[in-house]
């Protein structure tokens, strides 16, 4: 039973050792260099479905600039609140898109953030969709097909824009492509067929990404292609897809490429059976196809729509994607963690009172006080126990002494001590265990939700997403010196530590020496560690030591006890 303290500071130390091991980033994969795309062959689309339907292959192409891959070939413009770019009319590809309301620093006059670009260029990233047929006498449209502009001039949420392309042969395709003022479009692809016979097709859709993230990879949130099939979360990584082709069927869902805060996703139309597949061919791939054709009866038009989701993994937005637009489990783009029953409510409180309060930091502040007071009465007990613990030491020590040559005796005593006091040796741990749920919940909440990146605390603190800036081994600032990573121990961090340390003077002293020096060195190592973690975490566990020493610290002087 005296052995308490080790229990709470092994289960601490595996907590966050865990925690580190499988949160933190995969040095192999960040280390990866990027794919060299010069001399690509890309094809319009790499899907077999069914009996293998026939698309055009495309030329190997050289990469270009981004800028100059704009330049080449007419395009009609796109436009909301949220987003810029453009739509290319070769191939009716979807593939400049930049975020109007993020930038790519703190910097004001930093790049705003680009999600798509042109196939060509070095960052090529673009979304698709058409038809492929199984038979080689019907000529559909491909990556290099030039189409023309039916009707609207410009695509905004008030004014759709229709696209045509003619194969000559006796059947006219057309899109019409629309936008939200956030980040859904909807594209209605239409076959007219002028011909005196039955025609079939399957409609299909592609995201085609060129290279992969060059920023770290980190275990705690997923970067790679994802999806939903049938209810089910399917999520893959770049270096899984290098190695192996995934395919799915069903009747529901989506499939996308996500990074951290910004995602693209093609979402078939409710209710057909679809085939998905996520691969590598020099490039990532997530596409669908229908599975079923689309009968295009002589002279008569037939449809089919799909919606395309391409911006920011705002948690609003895409909530009501979810509910109204009834894209099944669109929720799961954003990656709430194991605890998504704790993360995901813990938002929607941090985001409540920052509409009222106007600072997330404070916010976060408030939402630790909410914390503490919610297991306020678990604390209490807890506290209590500790408090006469450390009060009965000189007893514990007395008996331990007495009874040094007989074990039993000793446990007899001390069980008889700690029930005549009323006194459980393990409470303290249960408080402990307890809130490391909520600590990592806290945690990916300010990691992986768009709304607290490059949110601003009071200060130096720009940024509640990322470490403190500051650091100890320069004088925070006043030499004219930057550190390398693993010096960077900020002033929040530094703050935490101190408050672990006093809160730790607070219990009862371990009686083993080695037990005591654990102890001693515990709050050193966690500064240490959590120097690199958000800064937002670190303010956290800094007001909730500070917390939760008043009310021990009020416990311990109202506790007394009696020994014999």
């Amino acid at each position: 039973m005296e052995n308490r303290n080790v229990i709470i500071a092994v289960l601490l130390s595996t907590a966050i050792l865990l925690g580190w091991s499988m949160y933190f980033e995969n040095t192999d994969e960040a280390q990866k260099k990027r794919l060299e795309i010069q001399g690509k062959t890309e094809t319009q689309t790499n899907i077999q479905k069914p009996e293998t339907p026939q698309t055009a292959k495309i030329n190997p192409t050289k990469a270009i600039s981004r800028g100059d891959a704009l330049k080449e070939g007419d395009r009609v413009s796109i436009e909301n609140s949220n987003l810029s770019g453009s739509i290319s009319l070769r191939g009716a590809l979807i593939d400049d898109i930049v975020l109007k309301n993020y930038r790519e620093s703190l910097d004001k006059n930093s790049k705003p953030i680009v999600v798509l670009s042109p196939k060509k260029s070095d960052e090529g990233y673009f979304v698709e969709s058409g038809w492929a047929t199984t038979k080689s006498d019907i000529k559909v449209p491909d990556n290099n097909s030039i189409w023309q502009i039916k009707e609207g001039k410009k695509l905004t949420p008030t004014s759709p824009v229709t696209l045509e392309w003619n194969n000559r042969e006796g059947v006219v395709f057309s899109k019409k492509i629309e936008v939200d003022n956030k980040y859904l479009f909807k594209i209605t692809e239409t076959i007219r067929n002028e011909k005196n016979k039955t025609i079939e097709l399957f409609h299909y859709s592609q995201i085609t990404k060129n290279t992969k993230p060059t920023t770290e990879n980190f275990y705690i949130l997923h970067e790679g292609l994802i999806g939903v099939v049938d209810k089910n979360l399917k999520e893959e990584t770049y270096s899984t897809i290098e190695k192996e082709k995934k395919t799915y069927t069903g009747k529901s869902g989506w499939f996308g490429i996500t990074d951290k805060y910004w995602m693209s996703a093609i979402i078939p139309e409710s209710g057909k059976s679809f085939k998905g597949e996520y691969s590598f061919a020099n490039s990532y791939k997530a596409n669908f196809i229908i599975s079923e054709p689309t009968i295009a009866n002589p002279q008569k038009s037939t449809s089919n729509t799909l919606k395309i989701f391409i911006g920011a993994k705002e948690v609003y937005p895409i909530d009501n994607y979810t509910e109204k637009e009834k894209i099944d489990r669109f929720d799961l783009s954003i990656d709430w963690g194991w605890f998504y029953f704790i993360t995901k409510p813990l938002f929607f409180v941090i985001d409540y009172i920052f509409k009222i309060v106007g600072n997330f930091g404070v916010a976060i502040i408030i939402l630790t006080l909410i914390v503490r007071i919610i297991f306020f009465p678990l604390a209490n007990y807890s506290f209590k126990s500790m408090a006469k613990m450390k009060i009965l030491q000189p007893e514990m020590l007395r008996i331990k002494e007495l009874y040094k040559d007989d074990v039993k005796r000793t446990q007899q005593e001390m069980m008889a001590l700690y029930k005549r006091e009323k006194v459980n040796p393990l409470s303290g741990c249960l408080p402990i265990l307890i809130q490391i749920p909520i600590f990592f919940a806290v945690y990916k909440m300010l990691f992986v939700t768009l709304e607290m990146r490059h949110a601003p605390f009071f200060g130096w603190i720009e940024d509640l997403s990322a470490a403190d800036p500051t650091t100890i081994f320069n004088l925070f600032g006043l030499i004219p010196w930057s550190p390398p990573s693993f010096l960077m121990i900020g002033v929040w961090p530094i703050l935490m530590g101190i408050t672990m340390y006093l809160q730790m003077k607070l219990n009862p002293t371990p009686p083993d020496p080695i037990q005591a020096k654990i102890f001693a060195f515990f709050p050193l190592i966690m500064t240490v560690m959590l120097a690199t973690f958000p800064s937002g975490l670190v303010v956290y566990w800094t007001v909730s030591n500070v917390l939760t020493m008043a009310q021990q610290y009020y416990i311990m002087r109202k506790t007394t006890v009696k020994t014999v």
